[in-house]
């Protein structure tokens, strides 16, 4: 079995177990369906381990039993199938949410399991574009399509993502009803978390040129942002587009569309901009991540809090 095999390749009780605890998950922390996806295939690939480990399906029953042993048998397992250290501490992430569900529900002494170690990994970020990189990225996509439209959009796509610091999955979900943007932009992000994201003027112009040369029809419950048969624009296609350009321009690997929300907090911070605020714009709930994002030390972190504090 592999880990995209059904539900149903599991035990009946293991199987409504795992349905029962997504279905927590997406209704009581606000988990994106992707993410529930991912959880989905991470708890069964370990079931599916389980069961050739122990030589029997994984019924909930059977996992009180489990050891640090059967947790470090599963995770060299897994790289041995080639997942590396960040892979893996997602994986081993979601089966310990999983068997904490069951633990909570079925009263099991889970302790043992719980206790193993996940592999420690370090969060790598995409390096920021400087903003002579940033401009020549917009030129050259703008250059590149041989359809005039399809350019405009991914000009304006990538001028969002750099001059608001949207996420890209924040500008797919952009609707028709979202235009014309005011001074500022009102985002849904992770942990349907709102905020408020300022428009710039270059921003706001990019968006309307693409819309002088759409061919399809805006509606308010239609997506802003089409593809070329008119249906949502997937963000796989902008990801092309900045492969392409990056190539032609002699970037790194690192120059994704998620690099330009990378380089509009890099950018403000080195103009200026205090974290705090930055935390606000990028929509991150903890400012750690904000720090780690920005590449802030902890010297400078602590100077601007001495900075902003009243009694600093």
């Amino acid at each position: 079995m592999t880990e995209g095999a059904p539900l149903l390749a599991l035990a009946p009780a293991t199987a409504d177990a795992l349905s029962r605890w997504l279905a927590t998950e997406a209704a009581t922390r606000d988990r994106s369906p992707h993410t529930i996806s991912a959880y989905q295939g991470d708890v069964i690939a370990f079931l599916h381990f389980l069961g050739r480990h122990w030589g029997e399906a994984a019924a909930p029953a059977h996992l009180a039993a489990l050891t640090q042993s059967d947790m470090r048998a599963f995770a060299a397992s897994e790289r041995a199938r080639g997942f590396g250290a960040r892979s893996l501490a997602r994986r081993q992430s979601a089966v310990r949410g999983f068997l904490r569900w069951i633990s909570d529900r079925e009263g099991h002494d889970l302790s043992a399991a719980l206790s193993a170690r996940s592999p420690k990994f370090r969060r790598s970020l995409p390096r920021p574009l400087t903003p002579e990189q940033a401009r020549e990225t917009l030129a050259q996509v703008s250059a590149d399509h041989p359809t005039p439209w399809i350019a405009a959009r991914d000009v304006a796509v990538l001028t969002l993502l750099w001059g608001c610091g949207l996420r890209i999955s924040e500008a797919m979900a952009l609707d028709g009803r979202d235009w014309p943007f005011g001074e500022a932009l009102l985002i849904r992000g992770k942990g349907k978390r709102e905020r408020q994201v300022p428009v710039l003027p270059v921003a706001r112009d990019a968006v309307a040129d693409y819309l002088r040369q759409c061919p399809w029809t805006m509606a308010p419950d239609q997506a802003l942002f089409r593809g070329a048969r008119g249906g949502r624009l997937d963000g796989g296609q902008i990801a092309t587009q900045m492969r392409r350009a990056r190539a032609a321009l002699g970037l790194p690997s690192t120059a994704t569309p998620h690099a330009l929300r990378h380089s509009f907090a890099t950018h403000l911070l080195n103009a200026g901009g205090d974290l705090r605020t930055i935390q606000e714009l990028l929509g991150h709930a903890s400012l750690s991540t904000t720090q780690v994002y920005t590449g802030v030390d902890d010297a400078r972190l602590m100077a601007a809090f001495r900075a902003a504090h009243p009694r600093g």
